[in-house]
């Protein structure tokens, strides 16, 4: 469906140029989300940033997500049936990996305001919604404008999860194939992308914006 994400990168800024005039801020889920979201950015003329949240696996599926983590909130699927210490003993873990990534990708920066802007959530893709609605949550507290979920590929159910939510205003999703396992089913490419490649397409396109205002 997608040769890479740069081909889907391409793609879904195409179908965004609604928000050209807007005042907007993209936010990218680290790591697979970023190479999107620096397209998406540069095209709309935005400035990027990172939202720092991880989905939590199920303990015999560590693909399927059950949850997701920030370092202030936490989300749970309501269908979950899981011994609470688990939850609790990932939460930690999880939290310790995100404030060594808030470390790694803020080191010349502050996280951008998101006060009154339009803000547009990018990923690579979605299986179950969970990491991106807590990604909305968190945002939600910054008091943007409103809150728009960009993704290239997710299954219907997900797609009427994230429309259900309280802060997610709108979802635009490329392709909603019936036959989903996992996002990487999609592309043609997807090998997993490094957090050095991460930040330096963070900092790239950061240049690039501050460099034309």
């Amino acid at each position: 469906m997608f040769r890479n994400r740069t081909d889907a990168g391409l793609q879904l800024a195409d179908r965004l140029q609604q928000f050209l005039k807007e005042k907007v801020v993209v936010l990218a889920i680290p790591r697979g989300g970023l190479p999107l979201g620096a397209i998406v950015a540069e095209s709309l003329h935005a400035p990027l940033d990172v939202a720092l949240s991880k989905k939590i696996g199920h303990p015999y599926n560590r693909e399927y997500a059950i949850g997701a983590v920030s370092l202030d909130d936490i989300i749970l699927s309501d269908s979950t049936r899981i011994d609470p210490s688990y939850i609790t003993k990932e939460t930690e873990i999880i939290r310790q990996k995100l404030k060594k990534r808030y470390n790694q990708y803020y080191q010349n920066s502050s996280p951008l305001d998101l006060k009154g802007k339009t803000v547009i959530i990018v990923d690579d893709g979605v299986a179950t919604g969970n990491t991106i609605m807590i990604t909305a949550q968190m945002v939600y507290k910054k008091h943007p404008k409103k809150v728009v979920v960009a993704i290239p590929v997710a299954p219907r159910s997900a797609i009427e999860n994230m429309e259900s939510s309280n802060y997610i205003d709108e979802v635009i999703c490329l392709e909603t194939p019936y036959n989903f396992h996992a996002v990487g089913q999609f592309y043609n490419q997807f090998r997993e992308v490094s957090d050095e490649e991460a930040i330096q397409l963070l900092e790239k396109t950061r240049k690039s914006f501050n460099s034309k205002e």
